[in-house]
């Protein structure tokens, strides 16, 4: 029987590498970015784990490396070896170094134990000026009227190593401007530095091939497939990508500059991933939405859609105004103090078990735990509307409310939702649901008509646009939209994610939180926080699923609910 060979010994995880002086143990190996499987640490990779800043365009953590801008050109030194193959020695007893001649790309140069890498040589720096004026060369001067004014890595990195004068006298080359190139990107060729992140992006993380370039030399161009627009869910977040103005979106183009524009963090409502983003606003206008980096749910990318979710935000028709029921029948407006004694004395003497509360999922936890202890009170029969559309393999989620999960864990949501919606139509009919409270939803598209809701004795609605609901109102309190309130969304994948507001409601609408808290006060005689985080945590402290979680412990990226709630 043969003896089997020795397996070679395992390398250690971690790899010693020198860093401009400072030495740093970073790992052998880190995940691809596209597949996950493990890959060379990569010197552009050892200097972000060091807090080094390495100026680059082409290179994205997210994306494959391609190495084509040379703007990462570091220099670097290995331990020198002797005749013998062994690392040679100083007289201290440091490892001798020898430097290697000539820079290299540190996004794709793999690291070895014992390197010494250095970024900041003036070797390194005239690298990077050439780089710099080699990419000015043909570049427009157009910085006043470019939408990427304010967010250009090359105009920062022309500030840091670029030459006050240029020494480029020929005529530029001149690309294609204002290129269509799909229903919600235009392109400007001109100020494309051939970086080919959007190619990559495209091609590798959505797996739609439909950029690349043409032609050869200084006249290199991007474009899209040809006969077919540059048209996928995603192709927004290659104007994100896009170091210079080259993509821009055409629903933000020419309307802001970027530095004017307040930045508050928000989680998508358009389904249940519940993507991290950013709102971006001024005087009280909604002007964009963008991704915000969470490796735990979206990465750094974000759907066109949800991207887009937000213009009816600032809809002209919105709901503002509280009424309530006037004389022979009729609607009047009214304070919110008057308006929620008057329906708390109303829903206070409808007989238990005679009343029925519809909630959207689109609303927050807070508000959502208001609404259930509101239906405990009244010993209300509970449910609220499913939405269902097509989701992807990247980001979109069959379920297009964003706290579904959060709806069914607080009792509101049946299981699956929607599943009481046809017993409630039926009690109306028969008389036996006399009062419905509708809370951000248009139930006569969904299974209860004109004709029951006129059946009953109160209908309830609160909302932020009009609908056939509101419209049949009794009482009508104007909400507010995810943008105009704080509160937490739990995803369909069981994450807890706070939000908060950018912009004000209008009128007298307000957070739903808000009056809810004085309705639920009035009918159970319990006083509740006037803050989300303090709804939070009582909500938390007594429903077992979010049990030992808090509002502070969320933090910016949210926290998973727990494995085994107690």
């Amino acid at each position: 029987m043969s003896t089997p060979p020795p397996s070679e010994p395992a390398l250690p995880a971690t790899v010693a590498v020198t860093i401009d002086g400072r030495r740093i143990d970073v790992p052998r190996t880190m995940p691809h970015p596209v597949t996950g499987a493990p890959a060379p640490t990569t010197m552009m990779q050892a200097c972000e784990l060091a807090g080094v800043r390495v100026p680059h365009y082409c290179y994205h953590p997210k994306l494959p490396v391609a190495g084509n801008c040379r703007m990462c050109l570091v220099e670097y030194g290995t331990p020198a070896l002797g005749p013998d193959r062994k690392p040679l020695s100083n007289p201290d007893g440091t490892p001798k170094i020898r430097k290697a001649p000539n820079p290299v790309i540190a996004c794709a140069t793999p690291i070895s134990p014992g390197i010494e890498i250095y970024t900041q040589t003036p070797g390194v720096k005239a690298a990077r000026e050439a780089v710099l004026e080699f990419l000015l060369a043909n570049h427009p001067l157009d910085c006043p009227i470019c939408d990427q004014a304010g967010e250009c890595q090359l105009q920062q990195y022309a500030l840091e190593y670029g030459h006050a004068q240029s020494r480029f006298d020929e005529a530029k080359v001149h690309k294609p401007k204002q290129v269509d190139l799909g229903p919600r990107i235009m392109l400007d060729d001109e100020r494309c530095i051939l970086c080919s992140r959007c190619i990559r992006f495209t091609r590798d993380i959505v797996g739609d091939d439909a950029l690349g370039f043409v032609r050869r030399g200084s006249h290199t161009a991007l474009t899209h497939y040809p006969g077919r627009p540059f048209d996928n869910n995603y192709t927004l977040n290659t104007v994100d990508l896009c170091p210079v103005g080259a993509l821009t979106s055409k629903d933000f183009r020419f309307r802001m500059r970027v530095w004017f524009l307040g930045e508050t963090p928000s989680i998508c409502p358009s389904c249940g991933t519940g993507c991290n983003m950013v709102i971006g606003a001024r005087e009280n206008v909604i002007y964009r939405l963008t991704p915000r980096s969470n490796d735990a749910v979206n990465q750094c990318w974000m759907c066109d859609a949800g991207r887009l979710n937000y213009s009816w935000i600032g809809r002209a028709d919105r709901l503002a105004e509280v009424q309530v029921p006037g004389p022979a029948g009729s609607a009047r407006k009214s304070g919110w103090k008057a308006a929620l004694e008057a329906l708390a004395a109303r829903l206070g003497a409808a007989p238990r078990g005679s009343v029925a509360l519809i909630a959207s999922a689109r609303l927050a936890n807070e508000e959502l735990f208001l609404l259930a202890r509101i239906a405990r009170a009244l010993e209300a029969l509970t449910d609220s509307i499913p939405r269902a559309g097509e989701g992807d393999r990247l980001l979109v989620h069959p379920d297009r409310n964003p706290n579904t999960r959060g709806a069914q864990l607080l009792g509101i949501a049946a299981d699956p939702p929607g599943a009481r919606l046809p017993a409630i139509a039926g009690a109306i009919r028969e008389g036996r649901i006399l009062t419905l409270l509708v809370f951000g939803e248009d139930v006569t598209r969904h299974g209860i008509g004109l004709d029951e809701l006129d059946r009953l004795d109160l209908l309830v609605a609160s909302d932020v646009l009009p609908n056939a609901t509101t419209g049949r109102a009794h009482f009508l309190l104007p909400g507010a939209a995810f943008a105009e309130k704080s509160g937490t969304f739990t995803s369909a994948r069981g994450r807890v994610q706070r939000f908060a507001p950018a912009v004000q409601p209008p009128g007298s609408a307000r957070a739903e939180r808000e009056f809810l808290r004085e309705l639920a006060s009035a009918l159970t005689g319990e006083a509740f926080p006037d803050h989300a985080s303090g709804l939070f945590d009582q909500m938390a402290r007594e429903f077992a699923a979010f049990r030992g979680l808090t509002w502070a412990g969320l933090g910016a990226q949210g926290v998973a609910l727990p494995a085994n709630p107690p």
